[in-house]
């Protein structure tokens, strides 16, 4: 069994997609776009330009957010104007002619790649995903699972528990997808152990939901940033050491990579080697624009994280379909299954599904299931 553990679907982003309003959804995505590095162009002549427009440098909340008309546009571009100028950003592919991904694209995308199930993610930019995620999963319950969503910053409120409530006892999630810089939303108010966000994670511990949790270097957005949120989150774990935990995305290579290699500091290791933690191996959407396939780069890395935490912590995802920006489906998969000759083929199974399978109870009809060893 092949399972993406990184995948994305979402209704029109013309809309609110879930969200109260179409304004808060489309200030989700403006303050997304303002860390990424998707391509920006200026659109009547196509010269490069930047995102610098959209956001006043030192304000991490959404009220250093520029009024610059911000849009949804076609053609998987996020457009603006700027001193008369209009500018896109190449967020999602080309080829997505309308910003809509329903399960079924997916679902054909998977087909195609030899892809058996996948996990939807959240993230405010895509919308309030929770009952698009859960409706997915009813639909296709052999292909799909669905994660529950929050807003973040004010997770441990009552509305936000209750919400989680919700999504377990009426909608059937058993996942929540958290991303730290989210928290920007309201200029990220505490750390994440402060005692504002106990009710939350307190709940995740007693009701037993798995969490995909993705790390964040703000408001600094710098190593120090990054380190000073992850020991924050190992002092949750401390405290829940129960909590079964995805961490979303691989270990961002500018803080931990030298020389093309990765050196990890203590106090990371510390928190990665929390049991049970399972991490992701997704390159392509970081780097697929300056790597190119099958991303030789990407495959050592792949090796040095196989040699710190072992290919039983491992799982394999794509971003789909966000990384159709650099390259197909099916090649984010396959620079780790047709390449990584460093990998055996017992390795490359638990990398590309059996550990997810486990980790979340897929076609097991538990949620509590031995990682494979």
């Amino acid at each position: 069994m092949i399972i993406d553990c990184h995948a994305h679907i979402f209704t029109h982003w013309i809309g609110a997609c879930g969200h109260p309003t179409r304004e808060v959804h489309k200030r989700y995505l403006q303050r997304v776009v303002t860390r990424t590095v998707a391509p920006t162009f200026r659109l009547r002549d196509g010269a490069r330009a930047d995102t610098k427009a959209l956001f006043r440098a030192g304000e991490e909340s959404w009220s250093g957010l520029n009024d610059v008309d911000f849009r949804v546009g076609r053609f998987g571009q996020l457009e603006f104007t700027h001193e008369g100028e209009d500018y896109g950003v190449q967020y999602m592919p080309v080829g997505m002619q309308e910003q809509v991904a329903p399960p079924e694209l997916m679902l054909a995308q998977m087909m195609n790649a030899g892809v058996d199930h996948c996990i939807l993610q959240a993230g405010g930019g895509y919308g309030a995903m929770t009952d698009m995620n859960a409706f997915a999963g009813r639909q296709y319950p052999e292909r799909i699972t669905g994660l529950m969503h929050v807003d973040e910053a004010m997770a441990g409120k009552p509305q936000q528990l209750a919400e989680v409530d919700r999504a377990v006892d009426e909608l059937g999630l058993r996942g929540l997808y958290f991303g730290v810089d989210a928290m920007s939303r309201h200029g990220f108010p505490w750390v994440l152990d402060a005692p504002e966000m106990a009710p939350f994670w307190d709940k995740l511990a007693r009701r037993d939901i798995l969490l995909c949790f993705e790390m964040s270097s703000g408001p600094g957005y710098d190593m120090a940033g990054y380190m000073a949120n992850l020991t924050a989150f190992g002092r949750v774990l401390a405290r829940h050491p129960s909590l079964r935990v995805h961490m979303a995305m691989s270990p961002p290579i500018a803080f931990f990579a030298r020389n093309g290699r990765y050196q990890f500091p203590d106090e990371a290791l510390a928190v990665w080697r929390h049991e049970p933690m399972v991490l992701e191996v997704m390159f392509p959407i970081t780097y697929g624009g300056m790597w190119d396939y099958p991303y030789s780069e990407a495959q050592v890395l792949v090796e040095d994280m196989k040699n710190q935490f072992g290919a039983h912590r491992l799982i394999w995802g794509s971003d789909m379909p966000n990384v159709e920006r650099f390259c197909t489906y099916k090649q984010s998969l396959d620079y780790v299954r047709r390449y990584c000759p460093f990998l055996t083929a017992r390795e490359k199974d638990l990398i590309l599904g059996e550990t997810c399978a486990a980790f979340y109870g897929i076609g097991k009809g538990s949620n509590a299931i031995k990682l494979p060893s």
